[in-house]
């Protein structure tokens, strides 16, 4: 008898989804509640939140709800319908695509709909199963599932490793010759997890020996870095060294909705070969006119950026004045690294959102090593200087009672696995 396909599902939840019945609703799954902001509420109390990723405050503005009030009382909800092709194309949609390529210094700019299948797409198009792919191994989720789509040879290297990136490049240009294909190479802008930089300006250097073209998904350092706001590649001064240029709107433009950027004849491509928008619905109207006005409000309020700076650099020094391990972020997305089990890790955690009014994501294994647990904050345009000195005292308070084993004997008693 076949085996039941649901078997596996039903025995082996899977390494998060094992943890669902003390975590779901509350660790993972949680339900932040009020405007969005620096502070919301959480389980019918006020917290400070550092885990939404509106970098310049856009999210609440209020220029920026008025215009995509005004959208949408224009326009509803659902127009355009259809693809892009099809029936869901506008002028407006043009419009933001110019206006998309010219503030990240390409030649042309294509709207996606979504973000994370609009980039699974983009690597799909790009590449034929003769060609080879090479990707940093801490590549974003959407990143990943696009290589997988990609029936040729993949190789990936060590994270931000330039002696790892060339070595796999040499084994790539090898198998291309035998192949016949070409290398395409794919990195981010800003490591969404750690807030490191991609090597951007070394990658770009060594197209000068390996004969690639560079993808780069700057999702985190798109209105965030650079002089003008156009990126990771500006801010290394390497822009016009990447081929195909990737970001969202779900940060800088607190929206939904994503762009491709780069030359005309690739772009043109890609509009005819992506399937993600070939088959599925255009960007509404709503998003599309919103992010027109988000991209121009980028464009002429560069205090928005510097505000936002100055709260990253006044929350990162102050972990670093106080030991904290912050890794090597330069970007920012700020990450607190300390040790100790899921299950500390769980109790910490509950301590900061019930006694301290702290909400920040939580990050252990498997996507980081056992035994590490990663606190990661995103400061935002919004904060304020005393949201920091707050949040400050707060993580001064949690480590003395993670290094005292507090966390470890209340977990004992609530009888947590703490082998898990």
């Amino acid at each position: 008898m076949v085996k039941d396909l649901f078997e596996r599902i039903q025995n082996n939840k899977g390494p998060l989804g094992k943890w669902a019945s003390q975590a779901e609703g509350y660790y993972v799954f949680p339900k932040l509640e009020g405007e969005l902001g620096p502070r919301m509420k959480f389980h019918g109390k006020e917290i400070l939140n550092w885990s939404i990723n509106d970098y310049l405050g856009l999210a609440n503005h209020p220029e920026v709800r008025k215009t995509d009030a005004e959208a949408a009382l224009q326009y509803g909800a659902a127009y355009p319908m259809g693809a892009r092709m099809m029936s869901g194309h506008t002028d407006i949609h043009e419009e933001l695509e110019r206006e998309l390529a010219t503030f990240v210094q390409k030649e042309a700019a294509y709207l996606l709909n979504f973000g994370y299948q609009g980039i699974m797409s983009a690597i799909d198009a790009l590449v034929t199963k003769n060609d080879i792919i090479v990707y940093d191994v801490d590549a974003h989720a959407c990143i990943i599932d696009g290589v997988r789509l990609h029936m040729g040879k993949r190789f990936t290297y060590k994270h931000n490793d330039l002696e790892s990136m060339e070595k796999n490049l040499q084994r790539a240009t090898k198998m291309a010759l035998e192949t016949g294909g070409g290398i395409l190479f794919i990195t981010e802008g800003v490591f969404g997890m750690r807030g490191q930089q991609g090597k951007l300006k070394e990658i770009v250097a060594m197209k000068e020996k390996y004969n690639f073209r560079l993808l780069v998904d700057d999702a985190h350092g798109f209105g965030t870095l650079g002089k003008t706001g156009a990126g990771a590649g500006e801010e290394q001064g390497c822009q016009d060294g990447i081929d195909v240029y990737f970001s969202t709107f779900a940060k800088s433009m607190a929206s939904i909705g994503a762009f491709l950027a780069g030359d005309k004849d690739i772009i043109d491509y890609l509009k005819y070969n992506l399937r993600s928008q070939m088959f599925a619905k255009s960007l509404p109207m709503i998003q599309t006119v919103g992010a027109l006005k988000r991209l121009q409000m980028l464009k002429t309020m560069p205090e928005l950026k510097d505000k936002l700076w100055e709260n990253v650099n006044a929350l990162q020094n102050g972990l670093k004045d106080r030991g904290f391990n912050i890794g090597d972020t330069n970007t920012c997305v700020t990450p607190v690294y300390l040790e100790g089990s899921i299950p500390e890790a769980m109790i910490m955690v509950n301590d900061l959102r019930e006694n301290y009014g702290i909400f920040l994501s939580i990050v252990v294994y498997p996507v980081i090593p056992k035994g590490i647990i990663l606190l990661r904050m995103i400061p935002t345009a919004s904060h304020t200087i005393q949201d920091i000195e707050e949040t400050l005292a707060a993580f001064e308070a949690i480590r003395e009672k993670l290094n005292n084993g507090t966390y470890k004997k209340i977990a004992e008693a609530n009888v947590v696995d703490m082998e898990k």
